[in-house]
């Protein structure tokens, strides 16, 4: 396309690809000035759905005017295919300032002020962005931050859309258009929120938490939620809570710990009501900074954070902390106690059942899990190897990570003792390696079709 005129586009330079198609540098030869072209991609043009949708992304956006967001020019047909021309940044996206150490933390604040302002007049026009992260902001030269690529927007309902109004034009389209099918996870796994990496409803206050991301990896210049697979981090962003930015950077002021800790809740009524609610103390703690004033926490949030810090320093969390107190307050008795170790016998003998019992669960339950996942036509085996699940199937529906993810979390949290389970899904094993994964041991499931039958789980 290098060289090419599309209406009066003159395409320059290619500047990147995603899921929907490709982005090129290009001039508007009319008023000459640079532009970026979204090109979709052909296989997207050739599905009506992912063209309404690409169609609407632009008609949302262009409707959309703030400085924090990168403006549409124009949408259109050449050659076969849809383009969209729009504010081309002549800047460096988050992710690579990150990755170069220019960001201090009044840097990562202001940009995070700047998007949350933007967000906050998206989300008044009934749009989500739903695929917020350190890629799709930019910093221009001049310290202007962009927020770019609504192409998974939403069109919210509008609130006071009464019932029975659904047959209406306007609402049609935002009604049948504008929702997630049932299960289905759409935007960038480590920015994603809790309810999107579950495939549930999504409002505002998911692109709360992804901002919230981008500023806890602009802090620190981590990511709070990462795992070896993307299940892993789907599993993390579900369930676990992140370490305090304080914990990883400690000079960091208490009060961007507080700001993102609330972007970060797993519910979303936890977290601030809206992305003005946010700006706003973002601003707030960025006049603090630029005048060195360092205010104090009260009292209610200290303690908080100090036992958010405990928590995160400790094995197993809020588990290991209540053993560990338990254990303390157990030697504390006996010492002040005078016992006869003989009639310490049969509590001991009792414990230990009780322990043995609580170290065999995960055998047992990961058995159970087995079951669970042999309800699965695509599922051909399942593969136990110390702490480590291994789910093979032929083409995985997103419903059966979100199982997968479901089950492991429910065996974690009742586990009392050992190494937390870790869980994979395969799909793209060769036959070759498949046949060599069952001849080892830790097969408890094998999908009676395949070869050699099924296999009993294994004590």
């Amino acid at each position: 396309m290098i060289g090419k005129v599309l209406k009066h586009y003159k395409i320059e330079s290619l500047l990147g690809k995603g899921g929907m198609g490709v982005v090129y540098k290009a001039v508007d030869v009319r008023l000459q000035r640079p532009v970026a072209l979204k090109m979709l991609a052909p296989n997207v043009v050739a599905n009506p759905d992912r063209r309404t949708r690409f169609l609407r992304e632009a008609q949302s956006a262009a409707a959309l005017t703030h400085p924090a967001i990168a403006q549409v020019y124009d949408i259109d047909e050449a050659e076969g295919g849809i383009f969209i021309a729009m504010e081309y940044i002549d800047g460096k996206t988050v992710s690579r300032l990150i990755a170069e150490g220019e960001l201090d933390i009044l840097g990562a604040v202001e940009i995070a002020r700047q998007i949350a302002e933007g967000l906050a007049k998206a989300h008044e026009a009934g749009i989500l962005h739903r695929d917020i992260k350190s890629d799709n902001i930019m910093v221009t030269k001049d310290g202007h931050a962009k927020l770019l690529d609504f192409g998974l927007a939403k069109l919210l309902e509008p609130a006071t859309e009464a019932p029975g109004t659904s047959g209406l034009p306007d609402r049609t389209l935002t009604r049948g258009h504008g929702q997630t099918m049932p299960g289905a996870v759409m935007g960038t796994i480590s920015y994603m929120s809790p309810e999107q990496a579950r495939g549930q409803d999504l409002d505002p206050r998911s692109d709360i938490f992804s901002l919230g991301i981008v500023l806890y990896e602009m802090a620190t210049g981590e990511l709070p939620f990462k795992g070896e697979t993307p299940l892993d981090t789907m599993h993390a962003i579900a369930y676990e809570e992140a370490r305090p930015v304080t914990v990883i950077r400690r000079n960091l002021p208490p009060h961007v710990h507080r700001i993102v800790s609330r972007c970060l809740r797993k519910k979303p009524e936890d977290r601030y009501p809206n992305a003005r609610a946010l700006a706003a103390d973002l601003k707030r703690l960025e006049q603090d900074l630029e005048t060195g004033t360092r205010r104090s926490l009260p009292p209610g949030e200290r303690l908080k954070a100090w036992a958010e810090r405990l928590v995160s320093s400790v094995p197993y969390g809020n588990k290991g902390l209540v053993l560990a107190a338990a254990a303390l307050v157990v030697s504390v008795a006996l010492l002040i106690v005078r016992v006869n170790l003989g009639s310490l016998i049969g509590p001991a003998v009792i414990g230990l059942l009780i322990y043995r019992s609580a170290r065999n669960r995960k055998r047992q339950m990961l058995k159970k899990f087995s079951q669970k996942m042999a309800t699965f036509p695509d599922v051909r085996a399942v593969i136990v190897k110390e702490d480590k699940v291994t789910v093979v199937a032929d083409k995985p529906p997103a419903a059966l990570y979100l199982r997968v993810t479901s089950l492991i979390e429910g065996i974690n949290k009742r586990l009392y003792f050992g190494k937390h389970v870790e869980a994979e899904v395969r799909s793209d094993l060769a036959e070759e390696e498949f046949q060599k994964l069952l001849r080892q041991t830790g097969v408890v499931y094998l999908r009676d079709e395949a070869p050699g039958g099924a296999v009993p789980p294994q004590d």
